[in-house]
Order: C-alpha cells, then sequence, then structure tokens
C-alpha cells in the first residue's frame, strides 16, 4: 500500500515551474536521505566543474537511496537542491536538469532551490536533500 500524498497549489499563490506549494502526506513510515553528492561508489567527484555531469550523478546516487528504502521518486514529499552558485540562470539550469532526471518526479512536490557560497567537498556543485513517504 503506497502512502497518501496530496500536492497541492492554492490558487491564491504564484504559478509554480513544476513544484507544488504544499505536500501533504498520510505515511506510517518516513524516510529522510542524507544530502546526495555527486560522488561515485569510491567516494571520488565526478564530472570535474561540469554541472550536468554532477547532477547525472546525484540523481543516480538518490535514486539508489530511495531504492534501498523501497521507495521511487514518486514517494518524495520534500526535497531541498543546494547549488554553489547565485547565479540565477545556473540555479534554473540545474532545476531543469533535474526535472529531465531519472528521479525527475521528486521535484514535483514541497521543493527549495538555494544558491550557496560552497558545499562539503571541494569542487562539488550540487546537493539535494530528500524526503519521501515510505510505502506500507
Amino acid at each position: 500500500m503506497t502512502a497518501k500524498i496530496d500536492r497541492i497549489n492554492p490558487p491564491q499563490l504564484h504559478s509554480t515551474p513544476g513544484y507544488h506549494h504544499i505536500t501533504v502526506v498520510e505515511a506510517a513510515r518516513t524516510a529522510y536521505l542524507s544530502g546526495q553528492c555527486p560522488l561515485d561508489q569510491a567516494g571520488d567527484l565526478v564530472g570535474g566543474t561540469d554541472l550536468n555531469a554532477q547532477i547525472d550523478q546525484v540523481a543516480a546516487n538518490a535514486l539508489v537511496a530511495l531504492h534501498a528504502v523501497g521507495a521511487s521518486p514518486d514517494d518524495v514529499v520534500r526535497s531541498v537542491i543546494y547549488v554553489a552558485s547565485g547565479d540565477a540562470e545556473v540555479l534554473a539550469a540545474a532545476w531543469f536538469r533535474l526535472n529531465e532526471s531519472v528521479i525527475a518526479p521528486a521535484f514535483t512536490t514541497a521543493s527549495t532551490l538555494l544558491g550557496v557560497a560552497q558545499l562539503g567537498y571541494p569542487g562539488q556543485l550540487i546537493e539535494v536533500d530528500l524526503t519521501a513517504a515510505l510505502p506500507s
């Protein structure tokens, strides 16, 4: 049985580029994934200075983490995306790339996109933090 997830955009709030302002969840269990980084299984940074390559690795890692708890991107109820940039065009490009990735459905829920000065690993350009309602 899947968790009941309602995604809401009140008509009194601005339209969004795919996410919802509110996510209401009725779930027996919830999984909180740590921030997924663009690291391979050996712990090496993937993609160098290529943001798209780093996004693809983050998405792949997030999919593995979701599957490890029996969840899919459709079960995500909250996402926070951190991009090491203050440039609005770079932030938008990251948003659109993630929305074309293997975890795209994760970003139809309550989402926050942040430009930050620095992330945890040298050269890291992106990190994605997900919360999922687990199927019963």
